[in-house]
């Protein structure tokens, strides 16, 4: 069975074999000791803090493989962004320039670097490692999040990103970076990644211009990839959009992936989860319909897959290997949601 659970303080050496698996590219999930260990003090201190949007807060999960013990993937969500360092990504924009004596109207699409999405809650960090991209465990480990977001909304704000890994090749070299950035930064993509990866974010401020950018001066290479994301990360795009994520202009200043975006109440897992009181038996009929299944605690929350029929009314019977790997005992509360949503 694979659990969705936190972050926990043995789970460091497990958290940067995954770094180097996720490679260049993948800043929120550096392969540095110390980022990694202070990744894992911070989401040990939001589990236990009170609720507080002043501050950021990063709550990180694992997945686990109950069988084997190994940890699988990661996934995180950020209570708030911007609030302890500036917040930067690309607007896509428009400018106009016209001349009525000449005859002349042209609109042109520009890049304005800009703190737009400061003060929203951000789903980050999602990784599964390769051997188990398998059985639907991408869309548990994405999804896991949604039900902690409508168990404890209070810990978030409203509005919710997802910022997306853009194009890269497998040395780490990125058509946006080579045509934009690489220009006034100085150093190679990987370089500006490992440091906004370490928290060092000060050089995007200093170094980046500050005046709207004509994206037809951009070498097509670099054109063509704006907006578009990684290859590994196409499938996790699709399910945020199928959730209720939508991309609305919004690029990472370094490789120009996309900016997804929503209301927190607006996520389909969010909306339509909802609660039942847990009957645990010993056996208990395979359903036809894949939930996602969670606990309602906050310092021991777990989550994981299994097919059931969701009764309309009265209790939700679940046998007892599922009741313990979630924590639960009869008369306890669940949270459950379809892992799909109804096909358009």
């Amino acid at each position: 069975m694979m659990i969705i659970r936190p972050l926990a303080a043995t789970d460091a050496d497990a958290l940067l074999d995954l770094a180097h698996k996720a490679g260049v590219g993948f800043t929120s999930l550096p392969a540095d000791p110390a980022r990694i260990l202070s990744k894992v003090e911070a989401s040990l201190a939001a589990f236990e803090s009170q609720v507080d949007l002043n501050y950021e807060q990063s709550y990180v999960f694992v997945m686990q493989d109950t069988t084997t013990g190994k940890i699988a993937g990661i996934c995180g969500i950020e209570s708030t962004i911007g609030l302890s360092s500036p917040w930067y990504s690309y607007r896509i924009g428009t400018l106009v320039h016209s001349s009525r004596e000449l005859e002349v109207h042209n609109s042109f699409p520009t890049l304005y670097l800009s703190n737009d999405q400061t003060a929203c809650a951000e789903v980050c960090t999602l990784f599964l490692d390769p051997e188990y991209r398998h059985s639907k465990n991408g869309s548990l480990l994405s999804k896991s999040r949604f039900l902690f977001l409508a168990q404890f909304p209070e810990r978030f704000e409203s509005k919710i990103i997802a910022e997306m890994r853009g194009v890269s090749d497998a040395d780490g070299q990125s058509p946006f970076w080579d045509g934009l950035g690489g220009h006034f930064f100085d150093m190679p993509f990987a370089d500006a990644d490992r440091l906004t990866g370490l928290g060092k974010k000060e050089f995007i401020a200093e170094l980046m211009p500050r005046h709207p950018l004509y994206i037809n001066l951009l070498p097509e290479e670099a054109r063509a990839v704006i907006g578009e994301v990684h290859h590994n990360t196409q499938p996790a795009r699709k399910m945020l959009e199928d959730e209720g994520f939508r991309y609305q202009g919004y690029v990472d200043i370094f490789d120009g992936g996309p900016t997804l975006e929503t209301q927190v109440q607006d996520i389909r897992a969010v909306r339509d989860s909802q609660h039942y009181t847990v009957s645990v038996e010993d056996q208990v009929a395979t359903g036809d319909t894949p939930y996602l299944v969670s606990n309602t605690s906050l310092t021991n929350y777990r989550c994981t897959m299994v097919y059931i029929n969701a009764p309309e009314s009265g209790p939700l019977c679940i046998n007892t290997e599922l009741a313990n790997a979630l924590q639960l005992q009869t008369g306890d509360p669940l949270r459950a949601v379809p892992l799909f949503g109804p096909r358009p």
